[in-house]
């Protein structure tokens, strides 16, 4: 079985971040670089499937060539070798259009039986990309999940996910693709030894430029603008000098 599995690089949740001098970026040259969470979830429930069927896992990044460090990490934890698809054309926004476009490509050369993706990265939190790459692919998608059981034999996918009020299971033909949420597993650390294999494994760099996509430039950033400061709240003696800042400073009333 091959399993496919999507990283991306991004800002750091912890970090302060800083809009770069163009006003249309954010500045990153600081900022502690990591894996989507979402993805790490996503590598390991692979991996996790790969101990129990056997098979291939095979981790892919739409990026800059810096994104070959978290692809590493994921090499670092098990998996078998890396694609990265380059697009350092600073001109085009990349939005789930361009990325689907992008993994389509990667993923119609690769046929894997399962694609694993984060359900969203913590940098745009746009939760789109699983939904659109599946339904280019005509695959089956399942989003969010929880668990995660595959049957070999008559090649199905059973995905359990929570829904509001309760539990949703969703059941799927192989090939499809997977979306995993927090709950969903334990991300394992990378070993020495690991670390040290990770850099004889294969990761193959494709230019984005050579794929023949057609690329429409939808999406134009115009500017980015850090929220106010939030102003320091203040003591009141007593409710009449609420009600008049309600109706007087915050016109509330």
């Amino acid at each position: 079985m091959k399993i496919l599995v999507t990283v991306k690089r991004v800002a750091d949740y912890e970090a302060r971040l800083k809009i770069a001098s163009d006003s249309k970026s954010i500045d990153t040259s600081e900022i502690n670089m990591i894996t989507n969470p979402f993805d790490e979830i996503g590598v390991e429930e692979a991996l996790r499937l790969k101990a129990k069927f056997g098979g291939e896992v095979v981790v892919c990044s739409v990026g800059d060539k810096e994104s070959q460090q978290n692809i590493r990490t994921a090499l670092a934890m098990g998996a078998d070798r890396g694609i990265l698809a380059t697009h350092e054309n600073s001109d085009y926004f990349v939005n789930t259009e361009y990325t689907a476009n992008i993994l389509e490509n990667i993923v119609r050369e690769e046929n894997p039986d399962i694609i694993i993706m984060g359900k969203q990265a913590i940098d745009t939190d746009n939760h789109q990309m699983s939904e659109y790459l599946a339904e280019k692919l005509n695959m089956g998608s399942a989003s969010q999940a929880n668990t995660v059981t595959v049957n070999l034999e008559d090649k199905s996918v059973t995905v359990i996910k929570e829904s509001e009020g309760g539990l949703e299971t969703v059941s799927m033909t192989l090939p499809c693709i997977i979306s995993t949420d927090l709950r969903l597993n334990e991300p394992r650390y990378a070993s020495l030894p690991g670390i040290m294999k990770a850099k004889r494994k294969k990761l193959a760099i494709k230019s984005v430029s050579e794929m023949n996509i057609d690329v429409q430039n939808n999406v134009t950033i115009v500017k980015l603008e850090t929220q106010p400061e939030r102003q320091a709240g203040s003591l009141l003696e007593n409710v009449d000098e609420l009600m008049d800042k309600l109706t007087n400073e915050s016109k509330s009333l």
